[in-house]
């Protein structure tokens, strides 16, 4: 974060209990060269995301086996405040057939349900966030809209 930049910054440990609240992320990858980012439901287990989509997607082909990050936030557009957590880790899908049977049960549920799905788990090497409190102040002062 940049110094008196009006965030805060949190720790990793803030960041994995913010991650609990929200249902929806986003996955940015590469996609022909080109970055690419794609909403997706999430849930986590052990400190990792989890995601759980088609077995034929896109996403699950382009992500396995390589560093993506991970972004989820809230806003409360009319308090001016909220928070945003970055998790960059290297994805993989779940291959071992108990670890996929215990997600299954565990897991997130797919909100797009196709007859065979995977996992993806996101190991987080690096956790970042920060959060915005209060909105348009400045030292105390309100600012003009």
């Amino acid at each position: 974060m940049y110094p008196n930049d009006g965030f805060r910054e949190l720790d990793r440990q803030e960041c994995l209990s913010l991650l609990a609240r929200p249902q929806i992320g986003r996955v940015v990858h590469t996609r022909k060269a080109l970055p690419a980012v794609l909403p997706v439901n999430f849930g986590l287990d052990d400190g990792a995301v989890v995601l759980r989509t088609s077995a034929a997607s896109e996403l699950a082909h382009a992500i396995d086996g390589v560093v993506v990050a991970f972004e989820a936030d809230e806003v409360d557009a009319v308090a001016q405040s909220g928070w945003s957590v970055v998790v960059t880790g290297r994805a993989t899908v779940v291959t071992d057939p108990a670890e996929h049977e215990r997600l299954r049960r565990v897991g997130p549920r797919s909100w797009a349900p196709s007859p065979r799905e995977v996992f993806v788990r996101i190991e987080p090497e690096l956790v970042t966030g920060r959060e915005l409190v209060g909105g348009r102040t400045l030292y105390g002062a309100d600012l003009p809209a």
